[in-house]
């Protein structure tokens, strides 16, 4: 009598939830031993490399170059993985990060322009490699830049976080506007340095000058590439930090911030690397788009970019390295697509109304998401927070069978 009472009040695992299309394939591809990922993921790589040059009818863009625009892209794609890193891992809401964005470009600026009082290329900057040696400056300027507002702020949570970040860049834009002695102020740096690479006869500035306009391989299409592969270093970086104690800690004061830092989580301290690396991933962006430009100007860096960035993240999937990469893809490519057209699939529009009003379409489009899914098209999978009940339902079955308390058939189904 006892056995069959506990085996009929013993909880019986609930069904599995629904997987979406992304679950699926995630699930899909971690099951894949690793020869047969790398086998599948380095040709997919090869095809994103060569899709300047290949020009699909489908994707290629009519009202300007598709080079220049997977160049963007690249960009746009290296700022969704920085400020995911902040918002999106460790739930930090930052309206200001086009800021790290602008100390990035200006960095480069500030030490490469003829425009700049601190040019350096005269004296220890290869003028031929210029741009390569400010990189890894900008980037650690940038990421001081994260420490020194992240100290003081970081104990603020919510709205008050989000208002401070937002002054923020703004103080660096109006910064970058009113230091016209050192910035150029309204009129901005130009001539900033680019890898002088490929020089030939016709191409006396290599093949990265924006006088490289040779299709297919213009500069937009370099530009992409090395953009494509400091994407494929950024997310081999993060994915490592994702898969360690930091990405832990990072969930866990996303989820709970409180109930953390009880377990023993120093929040701060985390809140802080997440700051300080999402900093850093913002301001190599920024280098990416001083060279591609060879111009920065504080327009460029104003409160609507940074929420474009941000509706990168949301509309891909806060969490999903890969879901906020295909959001940075949608808000660049979108207008891009538009702009130019007369007709779409034989339907006459205004190509260039349409790619004008892109804040509009972006703002509906949020608002559709924050509604019907507020997770983005991509969510970032959680195993123990969806499959919690499971695992204990497993467990305690387990259990009960280890002590001999459920029937043979019960215990043929825990198996």
């Amino acid at each position: 009598m006892t056995t069959t009472r506990i085996a009929e009040t013993a909880p019986t695992a609930p069904p599995a939830p629904h997987l979406g299309a992304g679950d699926r394939l995630r699930l899909w591809w971690s099951a894949l031993p690793r020869p047969y990922q790398w086998g599948i993921g380095v040709p997919f790589i090869a095809l994103l490399a060569a899709l300047p040059i290949l020009r699909p009818p489908i994707l290629t863009t009519q009202g300007t170059d598709f080079g220049g625009v997977l160049a963007q892209f690249g960009m746009y794609a290296l700022l969704a993985i920085g400020l995911n890193v902040v918002v999106g891992q460790a739930g930090l809401l930052d309206l200001g990060y086009v800021g790290f964005y602008a100390i990035g470009a200006y960095t480069v600026g500030l030490l490469t322009s003829p425009d700049s009082p601190w040019n350096q290329t005269d004296t220890w900057l290869s003028r031929h490699w210029a741009w390569v040696f400010a990189l890894p400056i900008a980037i650690a300027v940038t990421a001081v830049s994260g420490l020194i507002l992240g100290t003081p702020t970081l104990r603020l949570r919510g709205d008050y976080l989000a208002i401070v970040t937002l002054g923020f860049g703004e103080i660096v834009r109006l910064l970058a506007d009113n230091l016209q002695n050192i910035t150029g102020g309204g009129r901005g740096l130009s001539g900033i340095a680019f890898p002088l690479v490929g020089q030939t006869p016709t191409r006396t500035k290599g093949v990265f000058s924006a006088g490289n306009t040779h299709l297919p391989l213009n500069f937009g299409t370099w530009w992409y590439w090395v953009s494509l592969a400091l994407i494929i270093v950024v997310l081999l970086f993060v994915g490592n930090l994702e898969r360690s104690r930091v990405g832990r800690a990072w969930v866990a004061i996303r989820e709970d911030e409180d109930a953390a830092e009880i377990m023993g989580v120093p929040t701060f301290k985390f809140k802080l690397w997440a700051f300080l690396i999402g900093a850093s991933i913002g301001g190599l962006s920024g280098v990416l788009y001083a060279g591609q430009v060879q111009f920065v100007s504080p327009p460029t860096f104003n409160v609507i970019n940074s929420m474009l960035f941000l509706c990168a993240v949301i509309v891909g999937g806060q969490g999903n390295k890969l879901g906020v990469i295909l959001g940075a893809f949608i808000i660049v490519y979108l207008p891009n697509f538009f702009l130019g057209r007369s007709d779409l699939f034989g339907i006459p529009i205004d190509g260039n109304a349409i790619a004008d009003y892109k804040y509009l379409f972006f703002g509906l489009a949020l608002m559709t998401l924050m509604i019907f899914r507020p997770q983005g098209l991509f969510p970032a999978r959680q195993k123990l927070l969806s499959y919690g009940r499971e695992v204990y339902v497993v467990a305690r079955r387990a259990a009960l069978a280890a002590a001999g308390r459920l029937p043979a058939a019960d215990e043929d189904g825990a198996r």
